[in-house]
């Protein structure tokens, strides 16, 4: 194909965990998608990665379905709002587990338990606890990533990966490519302001 100029509006991917056992598992047991997958685990025991807004969400539509969800975040505390905190004590389903990272996704052809290293006390950051908890599923919810690695060599980016451009007319430092939405460096990660930005690129 041929174009005088193109729109790079490719989005963003659910990034990753990178751990062992998570690319085997994918379709089998790991999910970046709970309105996707969520009711294929009806009545069963999946974990939630990921201790922001968006885990606890996912949780809480999970809830629907399943009969028992551990939310696990590396961090001390809970970075989800009182709201959502709250939302999730209501469903009487869901355990939170803090100070934990994920290190193995483990199954025959599906998932049927996760490892974790456990850094809260008597367990130290040396030396930390390793503990193995049976799970049906695990729903990744630790963020996004922009899908732009097809464009190395001819856009310039930021430390994630992210596109520069120039907010006037969205344009790289490759006359006639432009960037639209969540590849761009962009503040707002919205779809109303990837539509416009994409407008104004077509303009």
């Amino acid at each position: 194909f041929q174009a005088k100029a193109i729109i790079v509006a490719s989005g963003a991917d659910p990034r990753p965990l990178e751990v062992p056992g998570e690319k085997k598992f994918i379709s089998h047991g790991v999910s970046y998608c709970a309105i996707c997958d969520g009711p294929l685990f009806s009545d069963k025991t999946v974990a939630v990665i990921g201790g922001g807004n968006s885990a606890f969400e996912t949780a809480v539509f999970l809830s629907n379905f399943v009969k028992k969800i551990y939310i696990l975040e590396a961090g001390l505390k809970i970075r989800a709002d009182a709201e959502n905190q709250e939302r999730i004590k209501k469903t009487g389903k869901v355990e939170v587990i803090t100070n934990v990272v994920l290190k193995k996704i483990k199954g025959k052809e599906f998932v049927d338990a996760i490892v974790y290293q456990d850094y809260n006390p008597p367990a130290t950051p040396d030396n930390p606890k390793i503990k193995k908890l049976a799970v049906d599923g695990i729903f990744v919810e630790i963020g996004s990533q922009p899908s732009t690695s097809f464009a190395k060599g001819l856009v310039d980016f930021n430390e994630k990966d992210e596109i520069k451009v120039d907010f006037e007319s969205f344009q790289t430092k490759t006359p006639g490519l432009f960037a639209a939405g969540d590849v761009n460096v962009g503040k707002y990660k919205q779809i109303i302001t990837a539509a416009g930005e994409g407008a104004k690129a077509a303009l």
